[in-house]
């Protein structure tokens, strides 16, 4: 049903900016009759240390995938080793068995336990919980939502054994909710290289309370910068056959023997990859503009309730300056953070097979945002 969410996402004006996603003002309520969907990667941290980083992000992603591949332009949000969405109520059947398809695709295929709930936000809002979102749209067409309020953490904390059991229960999608059909992953991919710090080294930062735009402003001056961000232009390439060649072939495959699906999957990176690294034009797709496009608009942020979660390429004269900073802030009580340094950040792609956007969600490495927000628990 892609035209179910063509009401309050749509019409909500669009952020162009990292800079006005901090911007409370660009926010509105998401109406009570929709539902918050969860998704979280039990035992990431330890699949991370088990160098499985990248299947834990891929996993993440495809409940995005395949919740958007049969409702349309939904407001989402990636978070490394998890996802959030909000459904349309017409779509909320429908949404419960493909949050299991997408539990099932996670354990068939790579043995990961994704842990999924949906629930309407109206049964947030009675135990006073809210939610605001914001339609981040840096390019049209590549949309990414924010949110603010109680909601998430609630749901979060219930999903995960720390809060509410009785919400919980009310919530968890199970194991017996999966028909046995795969999931529609199309478009979703990690065909780029790790992208190399051009600066000095990645900083994945996850924070939880702080005033985030008056923060974010102070620590782009302690860097020296003019906004946190991760990918540029010259850092970006691409590679054949791509790292995560079998990981798309085996969300692609559906019912097709996977070794099957390996030379078709192959073929077509082949060819995408000459097209972009030789940057030709074919028809109206210019390979040189997408390239551009892929550097302005990669997620390299999140915003949910009052965590706020970067990935930034920072100075490396500059990184204690920026941990010094934090830390005094958490001594004073303002805020909680954990913090995970690396010479590089990954991504997981996924372009809309309807509409033509692409949206590149960007994770630090070496654990990334699953290592950072393991050391913010431990200040809890």
């Amino acid at each position: 049903m892609p035209g179910a969410a063509e009401n309050f996402y749509a019409r909500l004006a669009p952020i162009r900016s990292a800079a006005e996603a901090l911007d409370e003002r660009l926010y509105a309520p998401a109406p009570d009759d929709w539902l918050l969907a969860f998704s979280d990667i039990r035992g990431s941290t330890a699949a991370v240390a088990a160098g499985r980083h990248s299947e834990v992000n891929f996993c993440a992603a495809a409940m995005i995938a395949a919740l958007t591949n049969a409702l349309g332009p939904i407001p989402y949000q990636f978070g490394g080793d998890g996802a959030v969405a909000l459904v349309p109520p017409a779509d909320g059947a429908r949404a419960r068995t493909l949050l299991a398809r997408a539990r099932g695709f996670a354990r068939r295929e790579f043995a990961l336990d994704l842990r999924v709930a949906l629930v309407p936000l109206s049964v947030l809002a009675a135990r006073g919980a809210s939610l605001t979102v914001g339609r981040y749209e840096p390019l049209p067409g590549s949309v990414y939502a924010l949110f603010r309020g109680g909601a998430l953490a609630l749901l979060e904390d219930a999903v995960k054994g720390t809060g509410d059991s009785d919400l919980a229960s009310a919530a968890m999608i199970h194991d017996e909710e999966d028909d046995g059909e795969p999931p529609d992953l199309t478009g979703l991919s990690c065909r780029w290289t790790p992208v190399k710090a051009a600066r000095g080294r990645m900083v994945s930062l996850v924070l939880r309370g702080a005033d985030h735009k008056a923060l974010h402003d102070e620590l782009a001056q302690i860097a020296g910068l003019p906004r946190l961000s991760a990918v540029e232009l010259g850092a970006l390439s691409a590679r054949w056959p791509p790292a995560g060649l079998v990981r798309e072939a085996r969300a692609r495959r559906g019912r097709v023997p996977l070794a099957l699906m390996l030379p078709v999957v192959a073929l077509e990176t082949l060819l995408a990859w000459v097209v972009v690294h030789f940057r030709l034009k074919i028809g109206k797709f210019d390979a040189s503009r997408y390239v551009r496009e892929v550097a302005q608009s990669a997620i390299d942020f999140a915003r949910a309730g009052d965590t706020l979660c970067l990935v930034f390429d920072c100075p490396e004269g500059r990184i204690e300056a920026v941990r010094a900073r934090l830390e005094a802030g958490a001594q004073r009580g303002e805020l909680r953070y954990g913090m995970q340094v690396s010479d590089h950040a990954v991504m997981t792609c996924l372009v809309a097979s309807t509409e033509g956007g692409h949206v590149h969600f960007v994770d630090g490495g070496d654990g990334g945002y699953t290592s950072a927000a393991t050391q913010l628990k431990a200040m809890a």
